[in-house]
């Protein structure tokens, strides 16, 4: 009945001189990184660790595993072949709008909706202070950052920690819908870390929100497989519009709305 000899064929025990674990993963060689998996997709929830702060401890640990000249080798291989994506970076363009800038919109178009989500909330539109972006992979943050509250809006991802899940997969899906897999894969580290966290705490901690997070995987998935791609668009070009006529002109489908705000009331 324990006879597991036929799943073990195969396993090979490789000798190192290393005093320290060693693999050919550089994700699982850093011992921060280690450390974040292991706390972060285990623990539960509690106000002594806010929730938010994982993201921010996450960046930093990327920041320095990450080769940023690959990733800045793949772009420009990338931006040969995709002439969308090379006018995107010689555009540059970068946000400059503040909170009170949306408030004349209308109720119900993409900028009175982001605009209610940030008063109602008493938020400002800067998560991570603007800089100047010195490469591509720098610029293709900075947009993420800008975009990714708009994303929950045109991707009907609810502003809790469940309706994160929305905008986590509309790009988990999107990049490798319409990049490379080797570069959808490096701008998408950060992601399946982030999102992870929150499937494994809803399964080990929090069972009965598991359907919503699971619909809210799905709901984002579709967005990011229908979608254009979504990393090119300019959202603030569509504050004016109803949301539907926004996601029309832009190319983002499947968006399909959901209450998430009960689940994650639970799950936190």
């Amino acid at each position: 009945m324990n006879d597991y000899s036929y799943l073990m064929k195969g396993i090979q025990q490789i000798e190192t001189d290393s005093s320290t674990l060693v693999s050919s993963s550089k994700y699982l060689n850093d011992p921060r990184l280690r450390d974040w998996v292991s706390t972060h997709l285990l623990r539960r929830n509690g106000p002594d660790v806010p929730t938010p702060s994982d993201s921010i401890k996450l960046v930093m640990i990327m920041r320095e595993i990450q080769d940023v000249d690959h990733i800045n080798a793949l772009f420009a291989a990338e931006r040969e072949k995709n002439p969308a994506l090379d006018a995107w970076f010689k555009e540059g363009f970068s946000s400059t709008f503040e909170r009170e800038d949306l408030a004349g919109y209308a109720e119900g178009t993409v900028g009175g909706t982001f605009y209610n989500q940030l008063k109602q909330n008493d938020l400002e539109v800067e998560i991570v202070p603007r800089f100047e972006p010195k490469d591509d992979f720098e610029y293709f943050q900075l947009r993420a950052g800008q975009t990714h509250d708009l994303e929950h809006i045109m991707g009907a991802g609810g502003f809790d920690f469940i309706g994160e899940l929305v905008p986590y997969y509309m790009r988990l899906t999107n990049l490798f819908v319409h990049m490379s897999p080797e570069l959808a894969g490096e701008l998408s580290a950060f992601s399946i870390f982030g999102s992870t966290r929150i499937l494994t705490r809803a399964v080990l901690h929090y069972p009965e929100t598991w359907l919503s997070v699971l619909d809210a995987v799905e709901r984002g998935s579709k967005v990011g497989r229908e979608s254009e791609p979504l990393y090119l668009m300019r959202y603030e070009d569509v504050f004016d519009l109803p949301i539907e006529e926004a996601r029309e002109k832009l190319g983002v489908r499947g968006a399909r709305e959901a209450d998430t705000a009960t689940p994650s009331a639970l799950w936190t």
